[in-house]
């Protein structure tokens, strides 16, 4: 490991648990930083990762700091204040900031890291906590050629696509289009699917129908299997985190000065489901909730052959 630069995480739930366990694989020394649920931190330093107090102190310690948390506020928390990542920042640190965010607090952070010496490269994530594990993620990343060469090594532990976007901010301009798409998929097809229940086709034959045509996809595998298999943890992306990044698709197109009535419209269902307090469901439960709002139980109609 001596020849390896000493990596640090932030936020090993979901995805990021796999990611870190992957770059112990790889050989490289990890550092990590936690959140009150101990499992997956006690589990990483079984494997041999150490653990850091604060942020302050992995930037002290670490060459290369991956970052994979729920929103921009997160992240910025991390960043800043006396035991913040920006604290401890040596010359030459990078961050690898994985999570789903504003592209325009993404600029702004990477401009305080470059005042300390650093450099931040956005490579937010697609696929699912599954391929976290197999180390099989989709990586879009936004950084100069510089940063993109010396972080590399250590993505393609956790990644099997890695897509070089352009420089900063290009990652998460990428996975907010990848995000819009989804979701459109997933009002659509929980729409479609309760409609389809309503006029006395079952949720199981829109399923099979669908799945085995040309509109058949990765998506809709997990979605259907979901809302209508009720596999309840098939398609671990809770609603909550759909709005979200449904929130900055809206605001990314509002400062491009594009029209955007589809991304407005798909944010609608989410916003209702997070507003009635459902928003820690999984997105596949989406359709139960279309379901209610015109007088059916999705559970019962999944019954049905």
């Amino acid at each position: 490991m001596a020849d390896k630069p000493t990596v640090g995480f932030i936020g090993v739930g979901f995805m990021g648990h796999g990611m870190a366990k992957n770059i112990l694989k790889g050989g490289y020394p990890l550092v990590v930083k936690g959140n009150r649920n101990r499992t997956p931190i006690e589990s990483l330093v079984g494997m041999g990762a150490t653990e850091a107090a604060s942020p302050k102190e992995m930037a002290e310690q670490c060459e290369i700091i991956h970052i994979c948390l729920g929103n921009s506020p997160q992240v910025e928390a991390v960043f800043h204040g006396s035991d913040g990542i920006l604290a401890g920042a040596k010359p030459g640190l990078i961050v690898v900031e994985c999570s789903t965010a504003d592209p325009v607090s993404t600029m702004k952070l990477a401009a305080e890291l470059e005042a300390k010496g650093g450099r931040l490269v956005d490579a937010p994530l697609g696929r699912t906590p599954k391929e976290a594990e197999e180390g099989t993620l989709d990586a879009m990343v936004g950084a100069d050629d510089e940063s993109f060469a010396k972080v590399l090594p250590v993505i393609e532990c956790w990644a099997g696509t890695i897509n070089h976007m352009g420089p900063t901010g290009n990652g998460h301009k990428m996975k907010l289009l990848m995000n819009f798409v989804s979701m459109g998929y997933a009002s659509l097809y929980a729409e479609a699917a309760v409609l389809g229940a309503k006029v006395g086709i079952t949720p199981k034959q829109f399923q099979t129908v669908i799945g085995g045509s040309r509109l058949g996809n990765g998506f809709f595998d997990t979605f259907t299997r979901g809302c209508v298999g009720r596999e309840a943890e098939v398609h671990k992306f809770t609603i909550q985190n759909a709005n979200k990044d449904l929130r900055y698709v809206n605001s990314m197109a509002a400062d491009a000065g594009v029209v955007n009535v589809v991304a407005s419209a798909v944010r609608h269902y989410f916003n209702h489901v997070e507003a009635i307090g459902k928003g820690g469901d999984f997105v596949p439960f989406v359709t139960d909730h279309v379901a209610r709002m015109n007088g059916m139980d999705m559970e019962e109609e999944a019954k049905k052959g």
